[in-house]
């Protein structure tokens, strides 16, 4: 996996200044000048962000054993896991929180919010197929009965300048992360928390309920940082049968 990575660091589309952005005497973008103000005065949470380090492969990494507690079933499926297992070599999306957390060292795939008042697109480059996710701000609520997919279905609030976003709806063959594999369940309910702290960085607060996994829930903080005068680019799994013929 760290073979493929190399070559699409390498194709990231670099340099490519982007206009209205602060920027310092030397040209570079200021990422530490003010969070930017959407039009109606929300945090902007626009751009293409790659996140901390270590996460795809554990999104528990910096929880003690006692606090993600598997159920028996949940258990025993991560104990029969073999590398066949893990979505990214199956080509299948990562799902959700996963496919936030390919940063540039173990997988080069940033994301890319897209900002409007009544909806927030996220665009993923991912380390199969490219694809998007959702936000709905327009006050709607989580459906009763959601169709099941990969990537669930997402409402968001503004809680102050926090996007608070709340998913359920998931097919239940997703993977929190690829090294442990910890599973999520079609009852998983994902909160997420995006905050802009500056123009270069975003914290991402998860919160993850999934009774029928976990015995209760359990929360990580994650640091993505801003990719700046850069984009996605396209990535696809050209047969849908294995991460050999990703392109």
């Amino acid at each position: 996996m760290l073979c493929f990575a190399a070559p699409a660091v390498l194709s990231q589309w670099l340099n490519q200044k982007v206009p209205g952005v602060p920027r310092t005497p030397d040209g570079k973008v200021n990422l530490l000048a003010p969070t930017p103000k959407a039009a109606d005065g929300k945090p902007d949470l626009s751009g293409t962000w790659e996140t901390e380090y270590g996460y795809f492969t554990n999104l528990a990494k910096a929880l003690k054993p006692a606090d993600v507690v598997m159920q028996p079933w949940a258990k025993a499926r991560q104990a029969q896991r073999s590398v066949n297992d893990n979505l990214p070599n199956l080509c299948m999306p990562p799902g959700v929180p996963h496919i936030d957390m390919s940063a540039r060292i173990e997988m080069p795939h940033p994301f890319k919010v897209v900002q409007t008042p009544s909806l927030i697109v996220l665009l993923y480059e991912t380390s199969t197929n490219s694809t998007f996710r959702q936000v709905f701000l327009d006050g709607r609520s989580l459906p009763k009965e959601p169709n099941p997919t990969w990537l669930g279905y997402s409402v968001g609030r503004w809680e102050g300048n926090a996007l608070v976003v709340d998913t359920i709806g998931f097919n239940g063959r997703s993977l929190l992360d690829v090294g442990p594999g910890h599973p999520q369940s079609e009852e998983g309910r994902v909160t997420e928390r995006f905050m802009r702290r500056d123009f270069g960085h975003l914290e991402i607060g998860i919160t993850i309920d999934d009774p029928k996994a976990y015995a209760k829930p359990w929360s990580v903080k994650v640091s993505a940082h801003l990719l700046a005068d850069s984009d996605l680019i396209e990535t696809v799994c050209e047969n849908e049968k294995d991460y050999s013929h990703a392109r």
